[in-house]
């Protein structure tokens, strides 16, 4: 189906809540994990998920088309993300990296994680990132968003996305040996 047709669907009363319903079965699982890259946990990104979905819904009839609807989402979704740890930050730890050793130490407990220890040394290395390069990471490596959808997500230069990308990548393959030198340490 044509995106601005179904842009028009959802924008209609007469048609809003079945097109709303297929834009949920469309986007609900890619949103999903792009969530749960952010905040951790299954939980976590089922309440972010829901969040999201709601703020889409009632934000339809401003949705100026000013991007894909797919890019317009993925920014809702990133935003309600960064509000959630925003929230985490101030109700129970001092900074964000707080929060995110938080949810990496209970990753392993997570019964929804189903990575093994190359998954888990990643997020850790992922963990020593500026925030803006880890969720750039993650877009590209994760998602598979193009650069110029990484940038209009995040309101950014494409040129300045793939240099943070890329500097991520350098900063990845440098320590993810490091980590695992550590763990076999501590073993």
């Amino acid at each position: 189906m044509n995106e601005a047709v179904f842009i028009q669907q959802l924008t209609s009363k007469k048609h809003r809540e079945k097109a709303f319903a297929k834009l949920l079965d469309l986007y609900q699982e890619r949103l999903y994990w792009h969530i749960r890259k952010i905040v951790g946990t299954h939980e976590n990104a089922d309440d972010v998920l829901q969040n999201t979905f709601i703020r889409v819904y009632k934000s339809l009839e401003n949705f100026k088309q000013e991007s894909s609807l797919h890019t317009w989402m993925y920014r809702i979704a990133y935003n309600e993300s960064v509000r959630f740890l925003e929230k985490e930050k101030k109700k129970n730890f001092s900074s964000l990296q707080d929060v995110n050793d938080h949810f990496l130490s209970n990753l392993k407990g997570d019964q929804y994680f189903d990575g093994d220890e190359a998954q888990v040394r990643l997020h850790k290395v992922l963990q020593q990132l500026s925030e803006k390069q880890k969720r750039i990471f993650q877009m590209k490596y994760y998602d598979n968003l193009k650069f110029r959808e990484i940038g209009e997500l995040l309101e950014m230069s494409e040129n300045t996305i793939k240099t943070h990308y890329y500097n991520a990548v350098k900063h990845i393959e440098k320590n993810i040996t490091v980590v695992a030198y550590i763990e076999k340490i501590k073993a």
